[in-house]
């Protein structure tokens, strides 16, 4: 075994295709790559960026931007430098801005897009140019790469940084409207910087934090911390956490929905719903954002490398994520309660029928069963809102309010006098006021003066001045049987007696709630009289004087 020398160093090596799989391999699509140049703007404290794309007569990516710029010394100590943790080096922002990397692999999304780079900077004094060539990368000698630069006169370039980039690896055009969407999802900047984007020198389109949700209209809004507010789980950066969810009225494009998680203005996790079950519809029409820059102050770094997950098996951001469950639930659940109830309101406009004063006046048996099926077509996003609408006309007028008393098909007289009082819960009352129109009615049609009013009833029709059955005829035309007359006649006397001696000393008012309270004269024993009352009515209508 050869004796190691003291002087000797163990060496690690980097392949040019580190930078291919880092860089090529993890931006092939253009919008990301785009957007770590951006983001570098940002963290040059850029106010605006214009992003300028051209495919004729030459394909190429022109990104300019306003900010600091680089002077040489740092273009070698900090852009060149793969994999630098500015965060770490604890490098001040002139700005005050937290940078959005601090892996220092954003760089190599450039040879994501082309193979050639030139990148000028300038910080308003003497500025540098300097090529990277992909090609020559591959092919180079030696652990560091040199590329070619050359050292522009102060004055001769502006401040900040123009990166153009040619030779690109796409061959196809460039649907800009779309670019601009895609790059918008992956930002939520809070200050004052906005993204400029166009194709061929061509009107720009502006890029801000508004045009990730152009081509959706919030049915309801709630912001994140209004919700924490009643959330009962506690999360110790709670406060830290800002964000809006906000639903629509249809279903979203599946691409749409979810809600974007940011730390310090760039995206960190995908749209997703932390875990929660997707099956409710309300999945198909909520999105939004929320902003965690807290977790970027962690030691351990938990964001993947391409900024599209956070790492949910770590123990920091599992508690995390079951926090954000626990609000997009309660988010869910009054969403539920939003849209049932503007859903009755239109009902109510369209169907003329006030659905939340209608339930309220439905007896308990049968308001749970209406509900329920309200409910159900509440939960039907494929019924349209006027097969809706038709249904609930149905329903109403199968079991419209006060059902029971519907139900009981009383004669108007005795409805109209009583109906007041039972939409009151007066029980009492309404018998005895439906009772007073029957005493008074058989004294109008019979003519009689007796002040009793049980008497009366006896004397009326025990006596005959009115006959409920002569009107009436077998339906071969012949008399029915005498005693079938008499039981028929005794019955609607014996009856009148009875239900006038049932109502015949009036109580207090106190004592009429005491009687409903306690049940010793309750809604049923109402609804029994008033049938009693409006059967005795029936044939009154029906009695002839002899």
């Amino acid at each position: 075994m050869s004796k190691i020398m003291s002087n000797e160093k163990l060496i690690m090596s980097f392949e040019p295709n580190t930078i291919k799989h880092l860089g090529v391999k993890m931006y092939a699509n253009l919008p990301p790559a785009l957007a770590e140049l951006i983001a570098n703007a940002y963290d040059a404290c850029a106010s605006k960026v214009f992003v300028r794309l051209y495919d004729s007569p030459e394909k190429k990516v022109i990104v300019e931007d306003d900010g600091v710029g680089m002077s040489f010394d740092e273009v070698n100590n900090f852009f060149l430098r793969i994999g630098r943790n500015r965060r770490e080096e604890k490098q001040k922002s002139p700005c005050g801005r937290v940078p959005t990397g601090k892996k220092g692999l954003g760089k190599l999304a450039l040879f994501g897009i082309g193979d050639t780079i030139n990148i000028t900077t300038s910080q308003g004094e003497e500025g540098v140019s300097f090529n990277l060539d992909w090609n020559e990368i591959l092919g180079w000698k030696g652990s560091n790469y040199e590329p070619k630069f050359s050292i522009l006169p102060k004055g001769k370039s502006p401040k900040g940084t123009i990166i153009t980039l040619t030779n690109l690896k796409r061959k196809t055009g460039f649907p800009v409207e779309d670019y601009s969407e895609s790059i918008a999802k992956l930002f939520n900047f809070q200050d004052k910087f906005v993204v400029y984007l166009s194709l061929n020198d061509a009107e720009h389109i502006k890029i801000d934090s508004k045009l990730k949700y152009k081509n959706i209209t919030p049915e309801f809004e709630w912001e994140i911390q209004k919700i924490i507010a009643v959330n009962e789980k506690d999360y110790a950066d709670k406060k830290e956490i800002k964000g809006i969810v906000l639903t629509t009225e249809k279903p979203l494009r599946a691409n749409s929905t979810g809600i974007t998680l940011f730390a310090n203005g760039r995206m960190v996790n995908i749209p997703e719903f932390f875990g929660l079950s997707e099956s409710s519809n309300f999945y198909s029409y909520a999105t939004g954002w929320i902003n965690i820059d807290f977790i970027d102050n962690w030691e351990e770094d938990v964001i993947s490398t391409n900024r599209q997950s956070i790492d949910w098996e770590n123990a920091r951001t599992s508690e995390l994520r079951k926090y954000l469950a626990s609000c997009i639930s309660i988010i869910e659940r009054q969403w539920r309660e939003l849209r049932k109830e503007k859903k009755q309101e239109n009902i109510s406009k369209k169907a003329n029928i006030d659905v939340k004063d209608w339930m309220k006046k439905l007896p308990e048996k049968v308001k749970g069963q209406v509900e329920t099926i309200v409910n159900l077509l509440d939960d039907t996003p494929e019924l349209s809102e006027d097969t809706q609408q038709k249904t609930i006309k149905l329903l109403h007028e199968i079991a419209p309010e006060y059902a029971n008393l519907h139900w009981r098909n009383l004669e108007d007289e005795i409805k109209i006098a009583s109906e007041r009082y039972y939409q009151n819960a007066d029980y009492y009352t309404a018998f005895l006021e439906a009772l007073k129109r029957y005493i008074h009615e058989v004294r109008t049609k019979s003519g009689s003066t007796n002040g009793s009013e049980r008497s009366m009833m006896g004397e009326v029709f025990s006596k005959r001045k009115l006959s409920v059955t002569k009107k009436y005829k077998k339906t071969d035309g012949t008399n029915f049987f005498p005693t079938t007359i008499t039981n028929i006649e005794e019955g609607q006397q014996y009856l009148s007696e009875g239900i006038v001696m049932g109502g015949r000393h009036p109580l207090s008012h106190e004592e009429h709630k005491e009687l409903s309270k306690t049940g010793l004269f309750s809604e049923k024993d109402c609804l029994d009289f008033l049938s009693l009352l409006s059967h005795l009515f029936k044939r009154l209508d029906d009695a002839e004087k002899p």
